[in-house]
C-alpha cells in the first residue's frame, strides 16, 4: 500500500473550509491548562468539521506558538471565541438552543456508546481541566453528562483524547 498525497486527500484550504457545512455541535474547554491541548482539540475540531469553540477562563487562545504546534493552523479554521467562565458559554450557548452536555464522571451520566445523538439538534460538548475537571456548576448547568467507559487501572483519559472520541461519536451519528 501506498500512502496517500494531499492531492489524493481532496483537503479543502482554510478560506473553502470556512463554507463547509459543520455540524452542529460546538466544544466548550472549560479552564484548559495546556495550549498544547488546546491545538489538539482545535485540530480535532476541524477534522470533524464542529461549529464552534468557546475558550473559557485561564484556556489559552490564539495567537499562540504552544497552540500552533499541534493546531497545525485548524486555529485559522475553526471559528473560536474566548469567555470569561465556561458558565457564561453555557449560558450563551443555551440561549441559542443547544443541549448542553459536559463530559464528566458524576452520579447519572451516560455513558458515551448509550448516548442518543437526536437529529437536527444542536450540542454543546463541555470538557474540563486537566486536573479538576468540568467545573461543578457548569456540571449543575448542564443537561446531562456523558461519561467515556474505561476498564484500566487510569480514572480519566488526556482532556485532547476524551474531546477526539467524544467529536468523533457525534460525528459519526450525526453523518450518518
Amino acid at each position: 500500500m501506498q500512502k496517500k498525497s494531499m492531492l489524493d486527500l481532496h483537503r479543502v484550504d482554510v478560506e473553502q473550509y470556512k463554507t463547509v457545512e459543520k455540524i452542529p455541535v460546538a466544544v466548550v474547554l472549560d479552564d484548559v491548562r495546556s495550549e498544547m491541548n488546546v491545538g489538539s482539540v482545535m485540530r480535532t475540531a476541524d477534522a470533524f468539521v464542529i461549529e464552534r469553540i468557546a475558550l473559557c477562563g485561564i484556556t489559552g487562545t490564539p495567537p499562540s506558538h504552544e497552540i500552533h504546534k499541534t493546531a497545525l493552523g485548524a486555529e485559522d479554521s475553526v471559528e473560536w471565541t474566548h469567555y470569561s467562565t465556561a458558565l457564561e458559554a453555557v449560558e450563551q450557548l443555551r440561549s441559542e438552543g443547544y443541549t448542553i452536555c459536559s463530559i464528566e464522571q458524576v452520579h447519572g451520566s451516560v455513558s458515551l456508546e448509550q448516548f442518543a445523538v437526536e437529529p437536527g439538534k444542536k450540542y454543546a460538548l463541555v470538557f474540563g481541566n486537566e486536573v479538576k475537571g468540568v467545573s461543578q456548576a457548569v456540571v449543575d448547568a448542564s443537561d446531562c453528562c456523558i461519561e467515556i467507559p474505561q476498564h484500566g487501572t487510569k480514572h480519566s483519559l488526556n482532556i485532547a483524547c476524551s474531546a477526539a472520541i467524544v467529536m468523533w461519536q457525534f460525528f459519526n451519528s450525526i453523518k450518518n
